[in-house]
């Protein structure tokens, strides 16, 4: 009875003997679990095909087409225009404004009385060119006589000829001033003051919307005043300034889309032209920039952008490359490595170093040409921390 008690005492301490070594094995091995690399989580996509575009985004504004400016074509007192701005007009029939001409008598007595004193001096410089011609004349035949006679040179002869010519222009002259002194005057005369006094219809040119006026309220003006602009609202194009580098790159008939310019319907537009000079323009940082307007026509229904007027703002998208089974991925799974560019796959728990080729971008997704394939899984913003062949394990966003 005592020899079991005594073996089972014996092997209780043989077991609290290797407690402490347990023990010791159990934290060696916890160390050793906490120290050892655990997988890096990342973000992953995919590769894809689909549609990449290339586009050049910028802000534009509408314009209308054509605008008139009508102008006053006689001078004198306006009437009050009876129009606002957005009125619509017809060409050759809505009367515009009315101008009552002031007689030329009561603009300007003094005018009649100088234009009364050039023609008499005019009259009188005729009569001295006719003496004087007169004179030379009569000096001509009688030198032509001498010469005849052979009693003066020639070279006498060819002076008195040069003095009789030379009257014969001034006559010539002196009668034209006559007649444009005569012709000032007649403005004076009482049928032209009646005629004056006829009110000046001034009919709009083409038809569409008032757009501005620069004169409404009576007064007096002069001839060649603007007195409104005139355009179509539904005959609109777009104004995009652009870089010109990007202008450069930009062909007629590109496509073109409109947004943020009122409800959320994008608007279809084509390039028609990139205007042949640049210009400076000076950027929200100071920066001097070389820009070039792009215009394009609408293409959408006017249905569609009816509420659009002149000057109005949008946000254009300028597609100058296009691919509708283009392989790609998000732009931030490629960075560079050395003079190539690459990303990283996830394949088996692991990252691997993929050397791709890249084409066209949209910003945020790139166009891949060669080193992957569609479906391949690649981390996203790898940074630094991401090796090749290190344990990563995907995280869900």
């Amino acid at each position: 009875m005592n020899s079991n008690q005594d073996l089972k005492t014996g092997i209780r301490k043989r077991k609290r003997r290797w407690i402490p070594y347990v023990g010791v094995a159990l934290l060696i091995a916890a160390i050793v679990a906490g120290m050892w690399p655990k997988p890096m989580p990342v973000e992953t996509g995919r590769a894809s095909v689909g549609l990449l575009r290339a586009s050049i985004d910028e802000e534009g504004k509408t314009r209308i087409k054509d605008r008139f400016v009508v102008s006053a074509p006689v001078t004198g007192q306006l009437r009050r225009i009876p129009f606002k701005p957005g009125a619509e007009v017809q060409a050759r029939e809505t009367i515009l404004a009315i101008i009552d001409p002031l007689a030329p008598t009561l603009l300007d007595t003094r005018s009649r009385s100088l234009a009364e004193a050039s023609r008499d001096t005019a009259a009188a410089n005729l009569e001295k060119a006719r003496i004087t011609h007169g004179l030379a004349k009569s000096e001509l035949k009688r030198f032509e006589k001498l010469f005849g006679d052979k009693t003066i040179s020639i070279q006498e002869l060819e002076t008195v000829q040069t003095r009789e010519a030379s009257g014969a222009k001034d006559l010539a002259a002196a009668e034209s001033a006559l007649r444009q002194a005569e012709a000032e005057l007649v403005q004076f005369t009482s049928n032209s003051t009646t005629n004056a006094s006829t009110p000046v219809e001034v009919r709009v040119p083409a038809s569409g919307r008032i757009l501005r006026l620069f004169e409404e309220s009576s007064r007096a003006i002069s001839t060649g005043a603007p007195l409104a602009e005139i355009g179509d609202p539904t005959n609109l194009e777009i104004v995009i300034e652009t870089l010109s580098r990007d202008g450069a790159a930009i062909a007629p008939g590109t496509k073109v889309e409109l947004e943020q310019w009122g409800p959320g319907t994008i608007l279809e537009a084509r390039v028609r032209l990139v205007e042949p000079a640049a210009f400076t323009k000076v950027s929200a940082l100071g920066v001097e920039e070389q820009r070039v307007n792009v215009v394009a026509d609408f293409v959408s229904p006017v249905e569609l952008w009816r509420n659009l007027g002149d000057n109005f703002r949008v946000e254009a998208k300028i597609i100058v490359w296009e691919n509708e089974k283009a392989l790609k991925v998000s732009s931030g799974a490629l960075f560079r490595h050395g003079q190539d560019w690459a990303a990283f796959v996830m394949s088996d728990e692991r990252a691997h170093l993929r050397i791709v080729k890249i084409g066209r971008t949209s910003g945020s997704e790139t166009q891949v040409l060669d080193g992957l394939k569609e479906g391949d899984e690649v981390i996203l913003y790898p940074g630094d921390r991401i090796h090749d062949g290190q344990r990563v394990k995907r995280i869900k966003i």
